[in-house]
């Protein structure tokens, strides 16, 4: 896993340009912090920050190949999980290796097939190659989007980086954020053309890019595809448990320490019984770490959401599958701290305010760092197996919106109860999530003779896999990324996803519970009362310390001179009602509300960008 960036440049000599390409490059270094380079022609500038995790020694970069016809450069960020079997294939076609790292594999493939390349891997990845053959450059992202590769077009060529921070520190992208962007701030709608930022976009999931003199080009080399199944029940879900082993025994490769994120969940659990039968199977031991919070015991308060605490389970999870368990306990103090959330909202590049759920994953993801390289994550089994409660209450799952908004208080998804109301009139949420909502459902293909409630859930599935999931890993990958944690999803395995995503509902929820297929799937390696286990959310802190430094914080704001430019944008005497209230008075709105006044001011002081709502 790595940061890449880089500038491509028809009209100047980017040799003179070594300072800007390196600063682009140093945004990336807690990506990778093992090692950088730098590898500069006439029209191309390509940066890497590397994270070390397969072939140590062999696999620096930016990586190149000389051919009789110039120069092809490599950097690449991610993983290939069929990397053994390509380069079989490579070798047999006559290609000589110096490496044995999966960043030769992607180099030479392309060499031996072009763009085509990107059809042939298995894995989580964003990669740009420069071909000084024809000049071009060729951007290239998974097929999920795991990996985040944003581009910034300019007059002459284009700019691009794994994360937006790469981007914005060269001189020719000016930060500004208009009223789209905002409104994807505050609707928590994730438009995926886009970037947050005026002039930004993303290169979307399953894409290439190719950039010459002749201008951007792209072509969409996956789509997630309406297909038949034919399959019976008992089929289905042994053909799941195939997948997920195949998936899990391809994404424990690695040649630095690794563990599993376990929560005590049904996914994690899964992940971690997976992985512990394949090491077992050698004689290893898998490694699982599990967050909680201080005090979490004694302020537990069950409600709809989190209806058990994660640690009893993830303890006895470990026990049954011999995982050597660590226990990761987060104070209130440090993930209420602004050092904290400074560090959030700049691994993030914007202010979302979701408070201690980010904080909380950063500051696990940082302990586990101390132990591990590479982690192996439950991250994407509700988007896949209809974990949500949203998929199987009718009135959520039909309603004419994203389900996922039908199913909480408008106050969380629509968050501009401390905005100014000439702000809130220029976002107008209603008609921007309307339009999203309309725009996401017509990318659906439909599958002729589907009953209403498969072509309903087959829309639903979709919706969630082309926006929901976009949103929770990007959300993993940057908080992990920030501590030089690699996080890996064998839930998001390509296969696994096409196979279920078209699973007849009758099958996907035989049983009338979230996740049918991956229990039945799975059930034999978990102790019972996981199986039997209610899905809980990611935790919240109940500990009222938390919510008081919040107000602390945000009086802090009004009162001083830090932070200041949030009133711009939020509404001075709405954030001191809640400031003033008792903290046990406050209710989640409230806590959002105030977590989100101060990630914004954070954010609006670190890059002090132009905002535009007209």
């Amino acid at each position: 896993m790595c940061g890449i960036t880089g500038w491509v440049s028809y009209d100047r000599d980017l040799s003179a340009e070594r300072e800007s390409a390196t600063a682009m490059t140093t945004t990336m270094t807690a990506r990778g912090p093992d090692a950088g380079g730098l590898w500069i022609r006439n029209h191309a500038a390509l940066g890497h920050r590397r994270l070390a995790v397969i072939d140590i020694e062999g696999g620096a970069q930016p990586m190149t190949v000389e051919t009789p016809n110039g120069t092809v450069a490599l950097v690449y960020s991610g993983e290939s999980y069929n990397f053994a079997e390509l380069r079989a294939d490579l070798v047999r076609r006559g290609h000589r290796f110096r490496s044995r790292s999966d960043t030769e594999v992607v180099l030479r493939g392309y060499l031996e097939w072009g763009e085509a390349v990107a059809d042939k891997l298995t894995g989580m990845y964003a990669f740009a190659i420069w071909d000084e053959r024809d000049e071009r450059l060729v951007l290239v992202r998974d097929r999920l989007g795991i990996k985040p590769l944003y581009l910034w077009p300019t007059a002459d060529g284009v700019l691009f980086g794994s994360e937006p921070k790469a981007i914005l520190a060269n001189r020719l992208a000016r930060p500004v954020v208009g009223v789209d962007g905002l409104r994807e701030l505050f609707s928590m709608i994730v438009d995926t053309r886009t970037a947050f930022w005026e002039g930004m976009r993303q290169v979307e999931p399953g894409t290439v890019v190719t950039v010459s003199r002749n201008g951007i080009r792209e072509n969409r080399y996956w789509r997630l595809p309406t297909a038949d199944h034919t399959d019976d029940r008992d089929t289905t879900i042994a053909t799941v448990r195939g997948l997920l082993e195949e998936s899990v025994a391809g994404q424990l490769v690695a040649d630095v320490p690794l563990c599993t994120l376990l929560s005590g969940g049904l996914d994690s659990s899964a992940i971690t019984a997976l992985a512990a039968a394949r090491l077992g199977a050698d004689g290893g031991t898998v490694r699982s770490c599990t967050v909680e919070f201080a005090e979490q015991q004694e302020h537990f308060v069950a409600d709809d959401w989190r209806s058990t605490l994660d640690s009893p389970f993830a303890a006895e999870v470990a026990e049954h599958v011999r995982a050597e368990y660590h226990r990761i306990v987060v104070d209130t103090a440090e993930l209420a701290a602004p050092e904290t959330r400074a560090a959030v909202v700049e691994a993030r590049d914007m202010p979302l305010g979701l408070g201690d759920s980010d904080a909380s994953l950063y500051l696990l993801a940082r302990a586990v760092r101390a132990r591990s390289t590479v982690a192996l994550s439950g991250e994407s089994a509700d988007e896949i197996f209809a974990g949500y409660r949203w998929f199987h209450i009718p009135e959520m799952r039909d309603a004419d919106t994203f389900p996922w908004l039908a199913a909480m208080p408008v106050e969380m998804t629509r968050r501009t109860g401390l905005l100014r109301p000439e702000v809130v009139r220029a976002l107008d949420l209603e008609t921007y999530v309307r339009d999203q909502y309309r725009t996401a459902l017509a990318e659906v293909e439909a599958r002729p003779g589907d009953s209403a409630l498969d072509a309903r859930a087959r829309q639903v599935s979709h919706l969630h896999l082309t926006r929901f999931l976009r949103a929770m890993l990007d959300r993993k990958d940057r908080l992990s990324m920030a501590v030089g944690l690699e996080v890996r999803v064998p839930f998001c395995d390509h296969r696994l996803v096409e196979y279920v995503h078209n699973v007849p509902w009758a099958i996907r929820a035989f049983d009338g519970r979230e996740k049918s297929l991956l229990r039945a799937a799975t059930a034999d390696l978990l102790p019972e009362s996981v199986v039997r286990r209610v899905k809980s959310h990611y935790p919240l802190t109940q500990d009222l310390a938390y919510v008081t430094a919040l107000q602390q914080q945000a009086a802090a704001v009004l009162t001083g001179e830090s932070g200041r430019r949030v009133l711009e944008l939020a509404d001075a005497d709405a954030v001191a009602k809640l400031v003033d209230r008792p903290a046990a008075d406050l209710g989640m709105p409230d806590r959002v509300g105030l977590e989100q006044f101060l990630d914004l001011g954070i954010w609006l002081d670190r890059h002090d960008p132009e905002l535009r709502l007209a």
